[in-house]
């Protein structure tokens, strides 16, 4: 690898001599009236994933994004010809995301990379989502109005939740009264610790389980992502 500097006086990095990586310290920060702007914190202009790809991967080179956020990395390896992987836990993928990830598809986001790379739109992606199981009591804990409700989730966590391996069912009981004195919110955060973390989602191993209720649907698509 060789040094230069631009006509800038900026250094730049030449990982071969047609392939051109760059540094991150002089890439500007995204314009707030710019269209590729998100309202999240720590999004990336993509410029920089642009030149963190042609730094690491090749045209057709699979990319994991362990933390999608706004999309940016799909955005740009889409827009750059590579096979990708993003994944997030939170629901503004639904809202801020996916319809970013569309507008790149139909070729009507035109904002960072786009005219650098003529980006005209074009390909497709899947979208799936985890099989809750721990997590659907927890939508039901923070969506609860009232103590009653919450004891009600609590009489069907006994029976259908993975608890942590140290609860005690028998002093839970005993001590039912003291949860009702607690205020809404700390009797909330006890129900929601008492649920093992691990078991938010149902595991593949888990796929025949007559438990989790799989459908002949889910099985079939696992069976075919996971090729078993």
């Amino acid at each position: 690898m060789v040094t230069v500097k631009d006509e800038n006086g900026n250094v730049v990095y030449y990982e071969s001599d047609d392939k051109i990586v760059g540094t991150l310290w002089n890439i500007p920060r995204i314009n707030s009236q710019s269209k590729e702007r998100k309202d999240l914190l720590g999004q990336k202009p993509e410029e920089l994933i642009e030149r963190i790809l042609l730094a690491g991967t090749e045209e057709g080179d699979l990319v994991l994004d362990f933390f999608i956020g706004t999309g940016t990395t799909c955005s740009v390896a889409q827009k750059m010809n590579r096979k990708y992987i993003g994944i997030e836990q939170l629901d503004y993928i639904n809202t801020m995301t996916i319809p970013r990830l569309i507008d790149v598809f139909t070729g009507a986001d035109q904002s960072g990379i786009s005219k650098k790379v003529d980006w005209q739109g074009g390909g497709s992606f899947i979208y799936l989502e985890l099989k809750k199981y721990n997590q659907t009591f927890i939508e039901k804990i923070e969506e609860a109005e009232n103590s009653e409700t919450l004891l009600q989730i609590w009489e069907e966590m006994k029976e259908k939740s993975f608890l942590n391996y140290n609860v005690d069912i028998k002093k839970q009981e005993q001590y039912l009264e003291d949860f009702k004195l607690l205020s809404l919110k700390e009797q909330k955060q006890h129900l929601c610790e008492l649920l093992n973390k691990n078991q938010l989602y149902v595991n593949l191993s888990s796929l025949n389980d007559e438990n989790f209720e799989c459908t002949a649907e889910e099985k079939n698509l696992n069976r075919d992502f996971y090729k078993i």
